[in-house]
């Protein structure tokens, strides 16, 4: 069970860079997957999933892993 602080939309539109009713569209359609939680009608985000997120996205990178 993860203790993280959870982020809201608008938080989160911050860090990716787009408008909080683009993410409720990604939502809505299933455009991309981006993990989100919804307690009662509140839609909130985990840090680790926008990492996860932004990572799965990144086009080019190589790893020294």
């Amino acid at each position: 069970m993860s203790t993280e602080p959870l982020l809201t939309p608008k938080q989160t539109s911050r860090i990716l860079g787009v408008t909080t009713d683009t993410l409720a569209v990604w939502r809505c359609r299933k455009r991309y997957a981006l993990t989100f939680i919804k307690v009662g009608r509140k839609v909130m985000y985990r840090s680790s999933d926008i990492d996860r997120f932004l990572k799965r996205r990144t086009k080019g990178e190589t790893t020294d892993e």
